[in-house]
């Protein structure tokens, strides 16, 4: 039985919807897929109903409009919650920007942390196909949100990622309230304040195959201001308290047996 659930965000992503099932679930036979479609007019929740009529390890949730990528994110965390066999809950762009290949390091860095982010710019750049002013766009938001909030990851904003289950039973997620990068940071800031362990992990990002961009100004400055709303939420610590005692870097009980 799958212990690895895939999240899929799907709005108008007809062209790739099925490639990229195919591809995850190739790449990483422990996975499901669970595509969470907004109702997109183009057909994709339709297309997705048949793959998983033809696939078992693909599942559909359906949403009545679009709200959003994060509010999209937590419908799916939900749906996984609720189904105690996945131990790894991982988030990805339908878009190919996100290499398939990818999930199984991600899947395996998770064996030894509670968060991890895969990183477009730890040891380095590694984006493929965008303009130079969109590169200074996405750099320049992570330093920001560094300076801001103290979180010492190099790419905060990315949108590839791998839980373990502990991360997302412990947040509250009805209080997570941001969309678009603004979520992700949001995701890693609490995750990062519960005092779980968080490991950043290279990827290749590769810009869309097919489709148009959901990238707007609101989500740009929705996350200009999400990361001051943080700082306060916290009380202006720019480090963790503690330890979670669910985290993997926890030290085990006393008494308890060596491993």
């Amino acid at each position: 039985m799958s212990d690895t659930l895939v999240i899929i965000p799907t709005y108008n992503e007809k062209e790739n919807a099925e490639a990229i099932a195919r591809a995850v679930l190739a790449a990483c036979p422990e996975a499901d897929v669970l595509f969470v479609d907004d109702n997109s007019p183009d057909g994709t929740g339709q297309l997705a109903d048949q793959l998983a009529a033809a696939e078992p390890r693909v599942h559909v949730l359906h949403r009545e409009q679009k709200q959003g990528l994060g509010r999209a994110y937590l419908a799916g965390f939900r749906w996984a919650l609720e189904r105690p066999t996945y131990r790894f809950i991982m988030e990805m762009d339908a878009d190919f920007s996100h290499d398939p290949q990818a999930v199984p390091q991600l899947r395996a860095a998770a064996q030894n942390a509670d968060l991890v982010l895969g990183s477009r710019y730890i040891g380095g750049i590694r984006v493929i196909n965008w303009p130079l002013n969109r590169l200074i766009l996405s750099t320049g938001a992570a330093l920001y949100v560094r300076l801001i909030t103290g979180m010492p990851f190099t790419d905060p904003t990315g949108g590839f990622k791998c839980f373990r289950r502990e991360v997302l039973a412990a947040m509250n997620l009805a209080e997570i309230h941001s969309n678009g990068y603004s979520f992700q940071i949001e995701m890693t800031h609490t995750a990062w304040h519960l005092g779980f362990k968080i490991v950043e992990s290279p990827i290749v990002f590769e810009e869309r195959r097919e489709g148009q961009s959901k990238m707007s100004g609101g989500i740009i400055n929705e996350a200009l201001w999400m990361v001051w709303k943080l700082l306060a939420r916290c009380g202006y610590r720019r480090r963790p308290r503690v330890v979670h005692p669910q985290s993997v870097a926890a030290p085990p009980p006393a008494g308890a047996p060596a491993p």
